[in-house]
């Protein structure tokens, strides 16, 4: 296994520098991650930066409450596209969801997912699955797949917890082999980054990739 290639190497705070995104950077280059995960401000850089390496540019949509309108949704995908952005992760509408407007949640992924697509980039969904009790992580998941995105995930961070081995294996139990699971939220070690592999997920969001790696 190479466990490098399972990790979006992530920095998503509010208070991060031009120096700490460019540390990110350097060492999602030294490990060859899979990924860098950035805010849509810093796509522009990080893909300039990583143009001579494979690791793509993630960036984030949405977020970290899925409460903007799908317009918006569709603009900051576009825009992050426009940037150099290879994958997208979006905030499903949490709300709505769990209010059981199915048809909102089903249009909102649609939407950026196809925009994504439109472009050959790849789209999550980030459930937030703190929020959600296991009928709504398992319906997030039919919907996501439903509406054609590449891969469900977890968590933002930012919330009250984040990956659960037992929310990945109902995602994985829900979407099967079709679509990806990614985990994310709360990976400090090897040994959590591996209980989540082993309970099915495909990507680990983390900012501590490197303590991962050498732990």
């Amino acid at each position: 296994m190479n466990l490098n290639k399972y990790i979006d190497h992530t920095i998503l705070n509010p208070d991060a520098t031009e120096a700490d995104v460019d540390k990110i950077i350097s060492e999602a280059k030294q490990y060859d991650f899979a990924s860098v995960c950035v805010n849509p401000y810093w796509v522009a850089r990080s893909h300039e930066k990583l143009a001579d390496s494979d690791v793509e540019v993630c960036t984030v949509i949405g977020f970290p409450l899925g409460a903007t309108t799908t317009a918006s949704k569709v603009f900051e995908a576009q825009d992050a596209i426009q940037n150099g952005a290879d994958e997208l992760d979006m905030v499903l509408n949490i709300g709505e969801l769990k209010a059981g407007h199915d048809e909102a949640v089903y249009d909102d992924i649609k939407a950026v997912t196809e925009t994504g697509h439109a472009a050959n980039k790849l789209v999550k969904v980030i459930l937030e699955t703190s929020f959600l009790s296991d009928e709504e992580i398992v319906r997030a998941s039919e919907l996501t797949e439903k509406a054609g995105a590449d891969f469900v995930k977890t968590s933002t961070g930012f919330s009250s917890a984040g990956a659960k081995v037992h929310d990945v294996a109902l995602m994985r139990g829900t979407v099967g082999d079709r679509l990806g699971v990614k985990a994310s939220g709360g990976i400090h070690t090897k040994e959590e980054a591996l209980a989540l592999i082993d309970a099915g997920a495909t990507r680990l969001g983390a900012s501590a990739g490197v303590k991962i790696m050498n732990s």
